[in-house]
């Protein structure tokens, strides 16, 4: 039951953004904001993206251009990947297959802000300073991977989205599937049948 859930909070990832990025500064009280999906980046508002865009381009950064990432085509098959699998393991009632799925989903969670962080450090730190309007040697605009950072005038703020915090919850669940199942006596879950050990646990 509860690697089921964990699964099925999966889903949530292709209806909600995964991660938000905001600015604020003075020139824009109301804040500029995108919101990272599973499969694009969009502004918070119509012309967010664009807005940023444009900001970027006084500094020497590159646009932010969605079709040109290739994490967000591959994006939603690893999560699709990850749903299959844990529904699988639920179905089967194997231990090694739900604790296999848990090791699995917290690499590919690593490994996924690695390269988020990999993809930001590129962002603030790869600047065509040739054609950039305004020039500080030596800054970057790197934003925060988590939490904020002061960007010249701009104070960026980097968190979880509501999609993201369901992966959370779903990497938790599992974990917590493992750790109920783990602290079972051995006996018990030699001699439960494999449907019980899958409604229950899984």
């Amino acid at each position: 039951m509860i690697l089921t859930l964990a699964s099925l909070l999966l889903a949530v990832a292709f209806f909600l953004p995964l991660w938000a990025v905001y600015l604020q500064a003075p020139q824009y009280p109301e804040g500029l904001g995108m919101l990272i999906r599973v499969n694009d980046i969009t502004g918070m508002k119509p012309n967010d993206l664009e807005n940023i865009n444009n900001l970027n381009h006084y500094i020497g950064m590159k646009r932010i251009v969605p079709s040109s990432i290739p994490e967000l085509r591959l994006m939603p098959f690893v999560v699709a990947g990850l749903m299959v699998l844990g529904l699988a393991a639920a179905a089967a009632g194997r231990h090694w297959m739900a604790r296999a799925w848990v090791v699995v989903f917290a690499v590919v969670a690593v490994v996924g802000l690695a390269d988020f962080y990999k993809w930001e450090y590129d962002y603030g730190h790869d600047l065509d300073m040739e054609n950039a309007i305004i020039k500080i040697p030596g800054m970057n605009y790197q934003p925060p991977l988590i939490g904020t950072r002061q960007l010249l005038n701009f104070k960026a703020t980097s968190i979880p989205a509501a999609g993201g915090y369901a992966l959370i919850a779903s990497l938790g669940l599992g974990i917590l599937a493992v750790i109920i199942d783990w602290r079972r006596p051995q006996a018990a879950r030699v001699a439960a049948p494999r449907r019980a050990r899958a409604a229950v646990v899984l």
